[in-house]
């Protein structure tokens, strides 16, 4: 068998192509890049993973994502303490805080119920997001869980779990996207569509 990479090279390309989203010709071009980067740039580089690895840890509230013991979110004085939005993970949390239009606080539960991946709700933060519902403040959980069976299958057990409180449990809406075009959406997101539709 032709290596065609000098060995260190081959482990990085191996290395970028286990990324999620990396095929074979993006690390492949990844790899070059740094293979182009001056000693100084790829050190510092090498020193933001280390850096990243050793320095964020989960919020001991939320679960996001911090550098210190309680994110910047859950230590923000200008929340609304009275409602919370469950995500799957903090990228999630950080596309919701992008649009501006959320001001209260987040639980992550660190991914989504999902028997086939043997996940249970024990894998997950369900028990602490429980925990917070009792001893908060919170009168409304939003569920901001992705469309699909895994995402439906936990929304329907928190919702499940926390009705016997007095806190009222909404889905995010889904259907058709913003700018989207009717002809191009499939019938599951039409199907949605019509049945997330409002008054206008």
């Amino acid at each position: 068998m032709i290596t065609y990479y000098a060995k260190p090279l081959a482990k990085l390309v191996n290395k970028l192509e286990s990324f999620p989203g990396i095929g074979a010709k993006s690390a492949q071009r990844i790899a070059f890049y740094i293979l182009s980067l001056s000693e100084a740039e790829a050190q510092s580089l090498a020193e933001s993973i280390i850096s990243v690895k050793e320095k964020i840890k989960e919020c001991s509230v939320c679960f996001n994502f911090s550098e210190d013991d309680i994110c910047e979110v859950c230590a923000s004085p200008g929340r609304d303490n009275e409602i919370l939005c469950v995500v799957s993970d903090a990228k999630d949390l950080i596309t919701m805080e992008k649009t501006h239009e959320y001001n209260g606080f987040y639980h992550v539960l660190g991914g989504v119920i999902s028997p086939l991946d043997n996940v249970g709700p024990d894998d997950i933060k369900i028990r602490e997001l429980v925990s917070r519902v009792v001893n908060g403040t919170f009168k409304e959980i939003i569920v901001a869980l992705n469309p699909t069976v895994e995402g439906d299958t936990t929304a329907m057990y928190i919702s499940k779990l926390v009705k016997n409180f007095d806190v009222k449990v909404t889905r995010i809406g889904y259907g058709m996207p913003v700018g989207g075009e009717i002809d191009y959406a499939d019938q599951a997101t039409m199907i949605k569509a019509l049945e997330w539709r409002r008054e206008i």
